[in-house]
């Protein structure tokens, strides 16, 4: 598996932008797949997963509400859209996938969940 993450930048405080990730090399049914990010000097930290089959959505409580998680079936591509980003946002973001069986609920946030790791797309945001 494959995943080829895009769509970082530059953007104010209060801004948006949206994240792809596309994946090549398996067609996925009941994977996992989720975005992590990590910031100047942090570790990296989960921000947002989702279940290839069926959709349910988790959340880090520090995105909750600003960020939505979603995938395309036929593109094979999963989204994160990024709304009223602060400084604190800023990062280096990875997409990530599982092997063949998606993580259990209390596993999606753990980044020994996923196999399959993008190279990562730097966000940026100025105050």
């Amino acid at each position: 598996v494959q995943l080829q993450a895009s769509g970082g930048g530059l953007v104010q405080a209060g801004g948006s932008l949206r994240l792809s990730c596309a994946a090549s090399g398996r067609t996925f049914r009941n994977e996992g797949l989720a975005w992590f990010r990590q910031g100047p000097g942090k570790e990296r930290e989960f921000v947002a997963a989702i279940r290839w089959s069926g959709g349910s959505t988790f959340y880090a409580d520090s995105v909750k509400g600003r960020f939505t998680v979603s995938r395309d079936n036929a593109k094979q591509t999963l989204y994160l859209q990024m709304n009223s980003l602060t400084p604190d946002d800023t990062a280096v973001y990875y997409c990530a996938a599982s092997g063949a069986s998606r993580p259990i609920i209390s596993a999606v946030a753990d980044r020994t969940s996923y196999y399959y790791w993008g190279q990562g797309t730097q966000v940026t945001v100025s105050s």
